[in-house]
């Protein structure tokens, strides 16, 4: 366990407010250890605050203090009952969708009973509030509007933005989920509908990754949509206008930093879903100077390196062996530059490459039109007739440009590239499904004996392969993972093809729980590299053995904590910690003391105390 070293001293944040007066006693008195929560709310207000009301769980005694008494049936239930109720309700449920739209009518009246059944049952129900379902409800966001969550920042707002953050009713934020629904999941523009992905986002942060649910923000910045059918629909809830592009854009987006770090200056950014290029341009822009990080580019970076480690180990290799292997990776946009960049880090940082130009050739990187190659190549084999667009001049951005082979043809097919290259894993970040053919898998078979096929676009409809194919085409020898779930293959004679999900909702909730916990004022590429390394060293030998990478999706609360401890620790070591420690308190057990559990506490209104 890593604990402070006595160099380390930092002022600490001071909290603008805190959630609960709670106070964390060593000696673990019962009496010190009291949890209470003073509203000034009375009445029915109380009742329709999803933080604060408990349902049919009020004592006697808060429904005489809250004046809700009358208010709510006579019979006190016990969270337990509750959760029996809910339960029952939600078995009637017959979609994923219909689920989804029941657990967010849940979570809009009783945020406390919501993440007790989302901790209590995170196997079954991530994949509702998350992805695949979150993908659908995107999609459908605009006919199944309940409620509103979150804030919108609109184009019709520029100029107001320093004073609407104050609308926000809570002092005290510490990660915001930020989107402008350019780019959601594999779904494309879907501008204001994407605010389903901040919320699921968060409601990860919380019940995964242990952050208050009082402290977290989902933000969509509406600077329209180029979607015609959205356009077109009256029920559309975004403004009717096509996107805002250039400085117009990147004034507005900075408008709006400025304005949410005039109220919260130490608050944690995430930025979600933004299109290829304004997701590395604004990473670029800010990385440096606050507290932001990019999930589609960073964070699915760092589980994508978790499983090709830990496949590494599943194949009899060392980790440091990653320089060794050969990387095919279709899809040359935001996500799948971050994916290779990420990879490309390990293997600097592993000694193992003379130079980090000498890692870039163990990637190869294809786009909607082919290998990233030398068209040079290409005109000079007369054999070589290459079908379909070609790839518009001066298109490659300078990342991109690194993955350029100058030694093999442009365009190239993924078939052809395959059988060129004997490719160790593939990588699908395209959003487009079948992308990953039969042909492209069975060579890859021939030529590895447990080939990493890894087809991770969301949502599951749009995953390059399915996990059938992938163990099918390759004759139950895949080491498979996806980004959304899929359910294990039966291979016969006994034998189980086993699925992983490489989501990153292994990787965002223990990273931002670790920031907010350190206090960090940025988000490091040490961070993202040390979250992979702890990740991929989760997984025992056994499980490896049959092709599980990662622990369960019920043990992400696990794979937080020991994220966010490690994410501490490089916090501390690269001294952009500002949390002050004791002089030897071990970070696991803050990391532990400081994760929000769904409990019951009693409710005193200020006036009656």
């Amino acid at each position: 366990m890593f604990s402070v070293p006595r160099h380390i001293f930092r002022p600490p944040r001071v909290r603008a407010s805190v959630d609960l007066t709670r106070q964390y006693s060593r000696s673990q008195d019962p009496l010190r250890d009291k949890i209470v929560y003073m509203t000034s709310s009375r009445g029915v207000n109380v009742l329709h605050d999803p933080l604060l009301s408990k349902g049919t769980a009020f004592t006697i005694d808060e429904r005489e203090r809250l004046a809700i008494r009358g208010l709510v049936p006579p019979r006190c239930q016990d969270m337990q009952q509750q959760l029996l109720r809910v339960k029952r309700n939600l078995s009637y449920c017959e979609t994923p969708l219909s689920k989804f739209i029941f657990l967010s009518a849940l979570q809009d009246r009783n945020e406390t009973l919501f993440y007790k059944l989302i901790i209590e049952n995170l196997e079954e129900l991530a994949g509702i509030i998350y992805t695949p379902t979150v993908g659908l409800a995107s999609l459908k966001s605009h006919s199944i509007y309940r409620r509103s969550r979150g804030m919108y920042f609109s184009t019709q707002d520029r100029g107001n933005m320093s004073a609407m953050v104050y609308n926000w009713p809570h002092d005290e934020v510490d990660v915001i989920v930020v989107t402008d629904g350019s780019r959601v999941l594999g779904l494309g523009d879907l501008g204001a509908n994407g605010m389903q992905i901040p919320i699921g986002k968060l409601s990860l942060y919380v019940a995964a990754g242990g952050i208050r649910p009082r402290a977290v923000l989902p933000v969509v910045l509406d600077v329209g949509t180029n979607n015609e059918s959205l356009l077109n629909d009256p029920l559309y809830m975004g403004l009717g206008h096509p996107r805002i592009e250039g400085e117009e854009y990147y004034s507005f987006v900075d408008e709006w930093v400025t304005a949410i770090l005039s109220r919260w200056p130490n608050v944690l950014i995430q930025f979600e879903d933004f299109k290829h290029p304004h997701a590395y341009n604004l990473l670029n822009k800010y990385r440096d100077r606050i507290t932001c990080f990019n999930d589609d580019i960073q964070s699915t970076s760092a589980i994508t390196l978790a499983g090709l480690l830990a496949s590494l180990k599943a194949r009899g290799l060392d980790q440091r062996d990653l320089a060794n292997e050969r990387i095919v990776c279709v899809g040359a946009g935001s996500a799948g530059v971050g994916v290779c960049e990420g990879i490309i880090d390990c293997m600097v940082s592993q000694g193992k490459v003379k130079s980090r130009q000498d890692a870039y050739r163990r990637i190869w990187m294809l786009d909607q039109y082919g290998l990233l190659g030398n068209s040079a190549v290409a005109a000079g084999d007369p054999t070589r007739i290459v079908q379909g667009p070609q790839r518009p001049a001066g298109s490659l951005d300078a990342r991109q440009l690194c993955y350029v082979k100058d030694d093999m043809a442009d365009r190239m097919s993924l078939e052809e590239v395959i059988e060129r290259i004997k490719p160790t894993a593939l990588l699908g970040l395209t959003g487009i499904a079948g992308v990953f053919s039969e042909k492209a898998i069975r060579t890859m078979a021939k030529y590895q004996e447990r080939p990493v096929i890894f087809p991770l676009s969301n949502p599951d409809t749009h995953a390059e392969c399915t996990a059938e194919q992938a163990f099918k085409w390759s004759d139950g020898r895949a080491i498979f993972a996806s980004g959304s779930p899929f359910k294990d293959v039966q291979l016969g004679n006994g034998k189980i093809g086993r699925t992983n999900q490489c989501n990153n909702s292994y990787s965002f909730p223990g990273i931002g729980l670790g920031v907010v916990t350190s206090r960090a004022s940025r988000v490091t590429s040490e961070m993202f590299l040390e979250t992979a390394r702890t990740i991929a060293d989760m997984a025992s030998s056994s499980q490896l053995k049959e092709g599980i990478l990662f622990p369960g999706v019920s043990q992400l609360r696990e794979v937080s904590m020991k994220v966010a401890t490690r994410v501490c620790a490089v916090a501390y070591e690269q001294e952009v910690a500002q949390a002050r420690l004791k002089e030897g308190e071990m970070l696991e057990n803050l990391v532990r003391d400081s994760m929000f559990t769904p409990e019951y506490v009693p409710l005193v209104n200020h006036a009656y105390h």
